[in-house]
């Protein structure tokens, strides 16, 4: 299994720096094969200078590519990027362009367009895109998976016709739906193995001191974990993002990380790489989560431990 982390880049998840990498890699005892950052789609742009950082450090990028509008705040719904305006050719031009130079840096790119599409923050979340003629969780509103499905689609055959054969394409869902009801489930976004190069997760334990339960690991895992390998028999799967807050009133965040270290080394072997999320942010009401795997001394003890077993690979395997 592949280490890998996101290691706060800034608000647009983009400021790559060799530093940043090399004092996480220092900070945790092992060299990081995967690397994560973003692209919004608001920026405009191919982020060529962050994934030479990554490559030239030896290691792969995974590459969120959202298709999200400035300032960036979830819980908004659609904004110029909608999945419609996507499907009728608006965007095209960014798309050849963006594809352009992925094909032109030359090397290759975990491409994660549209993740967590199975929850309700992001605006191409196909909760913002229900039926609005059928509002209760009892029937099927369809119009949201089917859309994601649709411009998934679109958007990878419009990269593939360009020329940018080195991008591997993950569809990654998050291991909670939210709304947690049928017609929202992973399985209904699912774009089609033809598409889909590798099949990604994020798991995620508690974020937020808000009265949000603590739940272990493998709660969270286990049955995402299942369902996203039903999808295709033979796809690899990441664990994209993963992390869990400081919250030591509700939990252990040292027992926490043990339990998924272990986890990850005996029940999910299809998992190739793994990738932490190492951030800190302010929440609105004045209260911080901490996801760092520094949160606190017993918290990074516990990581550096975890990372440090033997079926862990830190140096990129190219055949």
């Amino acid at each position: 299994m592949y280490t890998g982390a996101y290691i706060d880049f800034g608000d647009k998840e983009d400021a790559v720096s060799l530093e940043a990498i090399e004092d996480f890699e220092r900070l945790v005892g092992r060299h990081q094969v995967v690397i994560a950052s973003s692209s919004f789609w608001g920026e405009q742009n191919f982020p060529r200078r962050s994934m030479e950082i990554i490559s030239r450090h030896g290691s792969v990028p995974l590459l969120f590519w959202s298709p999200w509008d400035r300032p960036y705040v979830e819980h908004r719904g659609p904004d110029r990027f909608d999945l419609r305006a996507i499907l009728g050719g608006v965007w095209d031009a960014y798309i050849d362009q963006w594809a352009d130079q992925a094909r032109s840096y030359g090397k290759p790119i975990l491409v994660d367009w549209g993740l967590e599409m199975n929850g309700n923050w992001f605006p191409w979340s196909g909760y913002f895109y229900r039926s609005r003629q059928k509002p209760s969780n009892r029937v099927a509103p369809r119009e949201g998976p089917e859309l994601y499905k649709k411009a998934f689609r679109y958007v990878v055959h419009r990269v593939r016709a360009r020329g940018a054969d080195r991008l591997l394409f993950g569809f990654h869902v998050n291991a909670v739906s939210d709304p947690n009801v049928k017609w929202n489930q992973m399985e209904a976004y699912y774009p089609g193995s033809d598409v889909v190069d590798w099949l990604g997760l994020s798991v995620y334990g508690k974020q937020f001191n808000d009265g949000e339960k603590w739940v272990g690991f493998r709660e969270i895992m286990d049955r995402a974990y299942h369902a996203l390998c039903r999808l295709n028999p033979d796809k690899p799967v990441i664990l994209a993002e993963w992390g869990v807050g400081e919250f030591p009133k509700a939990g252990s965040k040292p027992q926490w990380l043990r339990e998924a270290f272990t986890a990850l080394a005996d029940q999910y072997p299809r998992v190739k790489a793994a990738v932490y999320w190492h951030e800190r942010w302010q929440n609105g009401d004045d209260t911080y989560s901490n996801l760092r795997v520094s949160s606190s001394p017993e918290s990074l003890q516990a990581f550096r431990e975890g990372i440090g077993r033997p079926y862990w690979v830190s140096e990129l395997i190219l055949r």
